[in-house]
């Protein structure tokens, strides 16, 4: 079980069964946002605002979810639960919760009748924690790795977490791994992905993992690793977004391929900021982690196995 920084919690809504789910990161108090888009086909709500130019500087919760674009609707929730609570924007009629969101593509497993909903990001908010530990959790129920193969061939993802803290600054990442690609450890080896034939990664066959069969939306869609940095370190908006960028460039190291036309990968910053840092070490720990979190999400090395 990993420790949050402080003042931050992250809750689970699951489906075993429809193998879909949703997670939620509710922040504390002036937390500033960033968020980096890499992935050609994301799916996403009020990412816009998270831009360095933009006008606003709170961010109250994250939803990372399952059910492709329905299961935007879990933000929904995530706001009832922060009004309820009285946290929001301050506006002279209300306080306006912001809560940006993005999704992966789970609907070609399980259920695809069965999406997160309203209620699900509600129930995820309630169960929220002040720690985390990695499984087939949330929004990780119904991920999956190495579909550059197909579907078939394809092994499980999830939900996992990495931490490290240098002096009083802590952070911690969490990820979703719904990749096209295979998972990698530090040396290149594969923990997940494709399974080839005669006990073999596909990847053993076609070193640049060549699309066999080619890719299509009808025989890919269903992908996108989604990473969130927490931290208490004192951050810019404009450095939120900087370390945003640098988080893919571990999610580079662990996943391949990354960033392809079929993945809608983001990642994004939370930092809380009562701890005055240097922004480098931080953004080198958050790209450190964003691979060790991918990595935890689909546990051990895998065993290869001939798929027919």
């Amino acid at each position: 079980m990993i420790q949050l920084p402080p003042g931050f919690r992250v809750g689970h809504w699951s489906d075993p069964a429809a193998r879909t789910g949703c997670s939620v990161i509710l922040c504390p108090a002036s937390t500033v946002g960033g968020c980096d888009i890499r992935g050609n086909s994301p799916g996403s709500r009020e990412l816009a605002l998270l831009a360095s130019e933009k006008s606003m500087q709170e961010v109250h919760a994250v939803l990372l979810t399952g059910g492709s674009a329905f299961g935007l609707a879990a933000a929904d929730g995530v706001m009832r639960f922060l009004e309820e609570h009285d946290i929001g924007y301050a506006t002279p009629w209300a306080r306006v919760p912001i809560v940006p969101s993005a999704v992966i593509f789970d609907l070609n497993v399980g259920s695809s009748a069965v999406r997160p909903t309203a209620d699900s990001g509600y129930t995820a908010c309630s169960t929220a924690q002040a720690s985390v530990e990695s499984g087939r959790v949330g929004v990780g129920t119904g991920a999956s790795v190495g579909k550059w193969m197909g579907l078939e061939r394809s092994m499980p993802g999830g939900f996992g977490a990495a931490a490290d803290r240098l002096g009083d600054v802590v952070v911690v990442a969490v990820a979703a791994v719904n990749a096209v690609g295979d998972v990698l450890d530090k040396q290149g080896g594969i923990v997940a992905g494709a399974k080839g034939m005669r006990n073999r990664w596909a990847a053993d066959e076609t070193h640049y993992r060549l699309e066999r069969p080619p890719l299509t939306a009808n025989n890919a869609l269903g992908n996108t690793t989604l990473v969130a940095l927490l931290t208490n370190a004192k951050l810019s908006k404009v450095d939120a977004n900087r370390m945003a960028a640098r988080g893919h460039d571990g999610m580079a190291r662990a996943v391949k391929p990354v960033h392809t036309s079929h993945d809608g990968d983001i990642v994004f910053v939370l930092a809380s900021g009562p701890v005055q840092c240097e922004y480098e070490p931080v953004a080198e720990i958050g790209a450190d982690l964003t691979a060790e979190a991918i990595r935890a999400a689909v546990g051990p090395p895998a065993n290869v196995t001939d798929p027919q």
